[in-house]
C-alpha cells in the first residue's frame, strides 16, 4: 500500500510517499530556513503561512517524484500532535481534504512517536530499543516497547540540550 505522509509540525513542510510502512518511494522538503534565518528562530505565524504557500506545490512534487497520480495513494498519515498549532492547522487540513477527495483512509500522527519509528525505514530494528529524539524543544530519553508504545525515562521542554552539545551557544 502506498501511503501519502504529510509533515507541517513546525517551519519544513515535508511530504513522502512510503510503501508498506517500510520504503520510501519518493520524499521532497519545502524547507523554511531562510525566512526564518533574520529571526533567529521560527516564526510560528510566518511558518504557517508559508506552509499554506508551500504544501500544494510539495505534494506535486512528491508524486512526480514518486511517478504516481493521486488515485494510486491507498491513505493519507498527517502530523496532528505536537507542533505549532497553525503549521499543523494547515497540513491537516490538507490532507483531510485529499482523504475526503480521494476516498481513502486518513490517518493521524503523532510528531513524537514518528521520529522514534523513523530509523525503522532504514532497516528493522527489534523491539524494544533505547530511543534519543532531539527535536526542536523537545528532548526525550525512552525505551521503545513497539511502534506506538514508549516508556519515557527523561525529557525537557526547552533547549537545555544544546547546552551540552554547543556550550558556546548561550554566549
Amino acid at each position: 500500500m502506498l501511503i501519502l505522509g504529510i509533515e507541517s509540525s513546525c517551519d519544513d513542510c515535508s511530504l513522502a510517499v512510503v510503501e508498506d510502512g517500510r520504503r520510501i518511494v519518493a520524499h521532497t522538503v519545502a524547507s523554511q530556513v531562510e525566512l526564518h534565518r533574520p529571526y533567529d528562530g521560527v516564526v510560528p505565524e510566518l511558518a504557517s503561512r508559508a506552509h499554506t504557500e508551500l504544501i500544494l506545490p510539495t505534494y506535486r512534487e512528491t508524486l512526480k517524484r514518486a511517478g504516481l497520480e493521486p488515485g494510486d495513494l491507498g491513505g493519507v498519515a498527517v502530523t496532528s500532535r505536537p507542533g505549532l498549532s497553525g503549521s499543523l492547522v494547515v497540513g491537516v487540513s490538507f490532507a483531510k481534504a485529499l482523504a475526503y477527495g480521494l476516498n481513502i483512509p486518513l490517518i493521524g500522527i503523532d510528531h513524537i512517536l514518528a521520529h522514534l519509528y523513523a530509523p525503522q525505514l532504514a532497516q528493522p530494528i527489534e523491539y524494544p530499543f533505547l530511543g534519543v529524539l532531539v527535536s526542536g524543544g523537545h528532548t526525550i530519553i525512552c525505551k521503545v516497547n513497539d511502534f506506538d508504545d514508549i516508556e519515557v525515562m527523561g525529557t525537557t521542554i526547552d533547549d537545555a540540550w544544546l547546552q551540552i552539545i554547543n556550550p558556546d551557544h548561550w554566549l
